[in-house]
This record gives C-alpha cells, sequence and structure tokens, in this order.
C-alpha cells in the first residue's frame, strides 16, 4: 500500500500526520511510505529522519496527494488539497466535515474518497481513541492561552489568573464536562483559578465533584445558569462536543453583551462551529478580535503550535487503526473493526455519517 503524509498546510500547523517511528514500522511491514519534503520539521523531525525509517521523499504535494492510497493527514484539508486527491483514495484526519463547506464535501463524493475523521471513531463504549488525547493536550492548553490573553498588552483586564494574598483570584467558567472541559479544570485548579463546570448530566457533574473533591463548583447547563454564570465569568470557556455533529449555540450574543468588559471567550468547540454565537474562526496568526467588549479566541487547530508534543499524541492515538488499515487493507479494515467504521464520513464517495447527510441536506436547499 502507498501510504503518504503530506506538509499540512494551514496557518501556524506544526503536526505531521505520521512520526518517523510509524514509518519505519510500516516500511518494515512491505508498505511504501512517500512523506513531503519538510512536513515534519515543525515537530522535529527531518526528511533524513524519515529516510533512515525507510519512508521516500517527495517535493510536491501534487505528488504526495497523487501517489496515495492512504494520505494520513491531521487537520482538514484546504480547497487545493481537495483537488489533488487521487479518485478513489482514503484520507484519514480530523477532517470536521460537518463544519466544513458543502463544495468541499462534494468534491470528496466526485472523486469517490473514503473521508475517516479521527474525532468520530468510537468505540463500542462510547469512549473516542483518537480525539481523547488530542481533548485532553487542547484543554490543558487552554489556561495558558487564558492567563496571556488576560495581561494588559493582550488587551485584557491585567489580571493574574490565580491571584495573590489579599486579591482574588480569576473567576473561570467552563462549558463541558467531557475530557477538553476536565483538562482545562485539572490546569486552571492548578494556577489558583476559581473554577465552575457547567454540564448537563447530572451524573458526570456527581463524577466530577469527586474527582476534584469539591474544588470546583458544579451547575446543571442550561440557559438561566449560564446566563447567570457568563455575567461575573474573566473567562468562558467553551468544551462542548457532540461528535460529528455541529456543536450546540449555548451562548447567545445578549449573553456576550452582558459579560464583563474584556473578559475572555476561549471556544474550543470552534472547530465544529462553536458555542458562541459570537464565534467565528481565527488562526494563530491572528488569534484573537473583541466582539461585544469580549476578547474571543477562537482558533480550531489550538494544539498546532505544540508540534511535537501534538503529533506524537496524534501517533499513540491512531496508530492502531493505521496498522490495521495497511495491514488488512482499508475495505478489510473497515467491515471488520466498527470503531473504524464509526469515522467514516464517506465511503467510495457516499455520504454514510447520517448528520453529514443531513447537514449537506440542508446547505444544497439554502
Amino acid at each position: 500500500m502507498n501510504i503518504c503524509i503530506p506538509k499540512e498546510r494551514r496557518d501556524s500547523e506544526y503536526r505531521v500526520g505520521l512520526t518517523p517511528a510509524g514509518v519505519q514500522l510500516l516500511a518494515q511491514a512491505g508498505h511504501t511510505c512517500y512523506i513531503e519534503h519538510d512536513a515534519g520539521v515543525g515537530s522535529g523531525f527531518s526528511d533524513y529522519d524519515y529516510q533512515k525509517a525507510g519512508g521516500q521523499i517527495v517535493y510536491s504535494g501534487e505528488e504526495v496527494y497523487g501517489r496515495a492510497d492512504l494520505l494520513l493527514k491531521v487537520g482538514r484539508p484546504i480547497e487545493k488539497e481537495f483537488e489533488c486527491m487521487r479518485p478513489g483514495s482514503t484520507i484519514a484526519g480530523f477532517l470536521h466535515l460537518a463544519a466544513g463547506r458543502a463544495d468541499r464535501v462534494e468534491l470528496l463524493l466526485e472523486k469517490k474518497i473514503t473521508a475517516i475523521g479521527y474525532e468520530i471513531i468510537r468505540e463500542d463504549d462510547g469512549q473516542m481513541p483518537v480525539l481523547t488525547p488530542l481533548s485532553q493536550l487542547g484543554g490543558r492548553m487552554v489556561p495558558q492561552v487564558a492567563a496571556t490573553l488576560a495581561q494588559n498588552n493582550h488587551g485584557g483586564k491585567g489580571i493574574l489568573l490565580g491571584g495573590v494574598p489579599g486579591v482574588p483570584p480569576a473567576e473561570v467558567v467552563i462549558l463541558g464536562g467531557g475530557t477538553a472541559g476536565t483538562a482545562a479544570a485539572r490546569n486552571f485548579l492548578g494556577i489558583g483559578a476559581s473554577v465552575y463546570i457547567l454540564d448537563r448530566d447530572l451524573n458526570r457533574l456527581r463524577e466530577l465533584d469527586r474527582h476534584f473533591r469539591g474544588r470546583v463548583v458544579t451547575m446543571i447547563s442550561h440557559g438561566f445558569n449560564i446566563r447567570k454564570v457568563c455575567q461575573f465569568a474573566d473567562v468562558l470557556v467553551g468544551a462542548v462536543l457532540v461528535p460529528g455533529e455541529r456543536t450546540p449555540i449555548l451562548v447567545d450574543r445578549e449573553t456576550v453583551k452582558g459579560m464583563r468588559p474584556r473578559s475572555v471567550i476561549v471556544d474550543l468547540s470552534i472547530d465544529q462551529g462553536g458555542c458562541a454565537e459570537t464565534s467565528r474562526p481565527t488562526t494563530h496568526s491572528d488569534p484573537t478580535y473583541v466582539e461585544e467588549g469580549v476578547i474571543h479566541y477562537c482558533v480550531p487547530n489550538m494544539t498546532g503550535v505544540l508540534g511535537r508534543t501534538a503529533t506524537h499524541t496524534l501517533g499513540n492515538a491512531s496508530w492502531l487503526f493505521i496498522r490495521q488499515m495497511a495491514a488488512m487493507g482499508i475495505e478489510a479494515a473497515l467491515d471488520a473493526i466498527p470503531a473504524l467504521r464509526r469515522g467514516l464520513y464517506t465511503r467510495q464517495g457516499e455520504i454514510v455519517h447520517p448528520y453529514l447527510q443531513d447537514a449537506l441536506k440542508g446547505r444544497r436547499q439554502s
């Protein structure tokens, strides 16, 4: 099988789809791995590292896409990448097609591409084996981002999130008590912030109360409570996830307008559309904007600037599925492995994910 690793082309995206260690294992199993020139530089891997592992370096995106039976990406491709895909090939990565453009999905269908979203691979027990570790990483990154944005020189109020004796800590509100929200809460607590977690699942709130030994305030997530906590939040974190679907809007514009001036929203769910009405995607080059007097940070590839850590994290999580697809063949692996099959958006040019079908139908009608 020809397994190809392109260079990521989105702004400030330093991750890469496979490490040299993964290439070595695939090459030893008899597969041919093509790596685009400098694809791994942001993660600390040189072309020589990949060559030493048994990979072959190619010098254009057209070639790496044109040779691929299986294309290992990190983020959703940009327009030119969609155009370069070889008909009948398979792409795997964090594709988030439910929040993407309809014409890109149409191109996948036209080229009969099989598209596997790491973010929707799901085990029988509901666990998300590839998404979960990256969500942990993103959640742990949020406090350092929020702490920076709270500084005066970044437009913030000029507050230290953990406070000091005689000066209270910042009030941090986290919407969503899942993997990312829990990881964020852990690190916010570690720097001394006052943390509130809202979730619609009362059992999950009980688990969080036990996990944090009562050090976080837990509240049921509904409109009244969300509006209430937003009024005093110094930092609001959107950590809401509905796998494969567009994130619901939980914070409307009026609620944002009622927040304290120069407070901060970090919308982790922006890769699925965002949970605040005022959220829109930004980039690491221009990560923030001010709407209704509130600083918004809405970078979809947030962990893209943690190239080394994020690439190793992704490799650990995705390797089992990559190995199985390479060993069994794509179609056989999809038939044999239910978790992988649940990760399908399209299969040989047909939409198989129900929400994507509904979303695309709505876009066509509009």
